[in-house]
């Protein structure tokens, strides 16, 4: 955006999940734009820490995506202290791994709580600030919202039915001038995706991927191809491009995945055995060690 201003400068943004990783190269990056950043997530001295890298007037409020009553009082607050937002980002999320017949119930829960119900919460949260601004508001999707991979069951359900909750609530405010973006996104260098190469299946699953799509990608590079697409307003977006493709062929994906996995997966298991990983990353730490829900 060297030499021109972009419009997003004086603009308010949230985004959630934002104490580490994307969601902080997302804020970093809106604040380069010169927006003001509410700063969202369950990490307050972390939040902090954010907030003072960046250049523009930005604030951060410790709070739980998937508490309805919470979130309502924290999207006035953002309104009241910084100004009705134009953009919201839903980046806030969880993952955990292996075997889905062996997982803890309430870990696999609260992943599909935090990435779907938590993406909900937020939108119905900001919408009436997004009805005022015209405003845009993007969902961090994932590959897995395309096709299914196993042992990552609940974070495949729950990337899926956000690419559906999307879909339903961009036709549902069109007529309200707001914008509703999905950015499908593959492996990008996180706390999240360093845990996942430390978990032996995990690892040998990426593994087993076609070399462009197990490519980590920096969180920079990816917030800043996201940032492009919300100043455009884009209803999609792809990190990689190359990704969209995967939409042409998404039908087939899952029989294809079955046919790998009944071939890989005894190999796999012989050579390391399959365990449940718990919450992936210093986020999912951080959460398993909260008392009640978090982020």
């Amino acid at each position: 955006m060297t030499g021109k201003v972009s419009p997003l400068s004086g603009r308010t943004a949230v985004v959630t999940g934002a104490a580490r990783g994307l969601g902080e190269a997302i804020a970093v990056r809106l604040a380069e734009r010169g927006a003001r950043v509410a700063l969202l997530g369950r990490e307050e001295e972390t939040l902090a820490r954010v907030r003072e890298r960046l250049p523009t007037e930005s604030l951060c409020w410790e709070v739980d995506v998937t508490d309805d009553a919470r979130m309502a009082v924290v999207a006035a607050e953002v309104t009241e202290q910084l100004g009705a937002p134009s953009v919201v980002v839903a980046n806030a999320g969880l993952a955990e791994g292996g075997p889905f017949a062996q997982s803890d119930p309430a870990i696999w829960r609260r992943v599909v709580e935090v990435n779907l119900v938590g993406s909900a919460v937020t939108a119905r949260a900001h919408l009436p600030a997004l009805f005022e601004t015209s405003g845009y508001f993007l969902q961090v999707a994932s590959l897995a919202s395309i096709g299914a991979a196993p042992m990552m069951s609940a974070y495949c359900a729950s990337k899926a039915g956000v690419e559906s909750f999307c879909h339903s609530l961009r036709a549902e405010v069109a007529h309200r001038r707001v914008g509703v973006g999905i950015a499908y996104i593959n492996w990008t260098d996180t706390d999240m995706i360093r845990d996942v190469d430390a978990h032996a299946v995990l690892r040998e699953l990426r593994g087993h991927m076609p070399p462009p799509a197990r490519k980590v990608y920096p969180a920079p590079f990816v917030a800043e191809r996201l940032i492009r697409a919300v100043e455009r307003r884009r209803p999609t977006v792809y990190v990689p491009s190359w990704l969209r493709s995967a939409q042409l062929v998404r039908a087939a994906m899952p029989p294809v995945v079955t046919m790998l996995s009944r071939r890989e997966l005894p190999r796999l298991a012989a050579a390391h055995p399959f365990e449940p990983t718990g919450l992936l990353g210093a986020g999912g730490r951080a959460d398993a060690s909260t008392s009640g829900p978090s982020t």
